[in-house]
């Protein structure tokens, strides 16, 4: 991601005036090696969300411990992509991507032998560092190796994995954890890290920005120290108590970071991300577009799949097949919206799209303990095509707003408002639900014993795990129903607050966004 003068025109030659060399694989090669990394990074998102269950058994997680669990990787991914994409742009896209899956693998191998809450999210926040290293060189050399006339189908194609890749991360993790614990994700994780690589250095050609600019030291610690601060606040707000002073304090560093980037960048000849850039009407709609859609889909992961393993009692794999209507409807989806957008216009396909994912998200709040799968079936078809058509817009107004040369920049606010949305709405999602599953338990819940009180209380699969030893002769059976009903009326609050977002998203969008999308030939 190329940091470019926010006050000069972008007239510099050379990579990104057009398609560089693709080697004997050609596009398709490019496309598939950066594909494959891409799902990598994108489905340990989604992944270990099956194995929340399992960890607030093994580890004695909380609700606030296994959001931080999640959400760790996302938060360190989110507030280093930008940085690492600039280092990415100096030394070369596919060297750093490269050197990514190693940190990537080691971390995930060593997260396999974690014993507590506290290791696992040390390696999470590690392993989302590696994830940085990779992600921003996955959209830029797909923008840059392909001809304009093929580039719209190749972040299309994109679009479409990064959305099906959270499905097929958790049907992987679901089927590993039908004969195996949590630590085989993290294993396999590692694995895969290595084929990533192997296919990034035969497949993908390296690709770099032939005039670098400075570092933006000041923007970078700005961005990272904003978004860690504000996913400490939303998390730690519910835990805690939203007066609580470190809570307060991180909501006041969250003001400063923010509007100090904004001032400095604004002031510095060659900022990480331009703000300016946020004038540009196809660039505000599409990062708001992503943001949002991204923020529900991972949020909606956490809680989404809890409901399918706890309350409808399905095994991981189960689960995880459950929410495959997404990847069928998203992929086919994302690959028409370019021909949507040309018949509609893109404010209407944005619109549309986003209405659609708010929509669906509302459709599964109304479920309750005895609704089965059919309604929340209906609810996950109708948000896929959301996903589908906002999606690919969303990224197709970042890129085309920015010319060729500026490429780099476009794939990093890509990559980083993705994971800011993904960061924010697992802590959003899985705070609010946390809160309101607290409050909704019964009252009887006090008559058992402390230890089992607190354990019921600190998540509802340690609840339901109380429930199962005590019997059902001995009050388990009134816990369980008591623990199934607090978890939905925690999941409805969630998706209402999340969906109520959406739509407003969906409103500013066929208000503000441009009616024709813009080009960066």
């Amino acid at each position: 991601m190329s940091t470019i003068p926010h006050h000069q025109p972008d007239d510099r030659a050379g990579e990104g005036l057009g398609a560089v060399p693709t080697g004997r694989a050609g596009h398709n090669g490019v496309l598939a090696a950066m594909c494959l990394a891409l799902v990598l990074v994108v489905a340990s998102v989604s992944a270990l969300n099956l194995a929340l269950p399992d960890l607030a058994v093994d580890l004695s997680a909380t609700n606030g411990s296994l959001t931080w669990i999640a959400d760790a990787y996302t938060v360190a991914l989110a507030a280093l992509v930008l940085p690492l994409g600039a280092i990415g742009d100096r030394l070369g896209r596919r060297n750093v991507l490269v050197a990514g899956t190693v940190v990537f693998g080691a971390a995930s191998l060593a997260g396999s032998f974690a014993d507590s809450t506290t290791t696992l999210i040390v390696w999470r926040v590690v392993m989302g560092l590696g994830a940085a290293m990779i992600m921003p060189g996955t959209l830029s050399t797909i923008t840059a190796a392909f001809p304009p006339e093929q580039r719209a189908k190749g972040v299309a194609t994109w679009s479409g994995f990064a959305a099906a890749g959270a499905i097929l991360g958790m049907l992987a993790a679901g089927t590993l954890l039908e004969r195996y614990s949590w630590r085989s994700i993290f294993v396999t994780s590692a694995a895969v890290a290595l084929v990533a690589a192997l296919a990034a250095i035969l497949l993908a050609p390296d690709t770099k920005d032939p005039h670098p600019e400075p570092p933006d030291v000041p923007g970078a610690v700005c961005t990272a120290l904003g978004i860690g601060t504000l996913v400490f606040a939303i998390i730690e707000g519910n835990e805690q108590g939203w007066t609580q002073p470190p809570v307060v304090a991180a909501l006041v560093v969250t003001v400063l970071a923010f509007t100090a980037y904004a001032w400095l960048g604004l002031r510095n000849e060659h900022p990480l991300l331009d703000p300016a850039l946020f004038g540009i009407r196809g660039f505000r709609a599409g990062a708001i577009t992503v943001l949002v859609q991204f923020m529900a889909v991972f949020g909606f992961f956490f809680v989404g799949l809890q409901y399918l393993q706890l309350v409808l009692g399905y095994s991981p794999l189960k689960a995880a097949v459950a929410l495959v209507p997404v990847a069928v409807v998203v992929l086919p989806t994302s690959q028409l919206t370019p021909r949507l957008v040309r018949r509609v216009g893109m404010k209407v396909t944005m619109a549309a799209g986003l209405a659609l994912l708010s929509a669906g998200l509302f459709v599964i709040s109304r479920i309750d303990v005895d609704s089965g799968y059919l309604p929340f079936l209906g609810g996950l078809v109708l948000a896929g095509f959301g996903i589908g058509l906002s999606g690919a817009v969303g990224t197709s107004a970042i890129t085309g707003s920015l010319g060729r040369g500026r490429q780099g920049v476009a794939s990093a606010m890509n990559d980083t408002t993705r994971e800011v949305g993904s960061a924010v709405g697992i802590a959003l999602m899985g705070s609010i639900y946390g809160s309101h599953y607290r409050s909704s338990l019964p009252a009887s819940l006090d008559q058992l014993p402390a230890e089992a009180a607190s354990a019921a209380r600190d998540s509802a699969a340690a609840g339901l795990h109380v429930a199962e030893q005590l019997g059902a002769g001995a009050g388990g059976g009134a816990l369980a129903d008591g623990v199934k009903a607090a978890f939905m009326d925690g999941l409805s609050a969630s998706l209402v607050a999340v969906g109520a977002v959406v739509l407003a998203a969906a409103v500013g969008c066929l208000f503000r966004a441009p009616r024709t999308p813009p080009t960066s030939d």
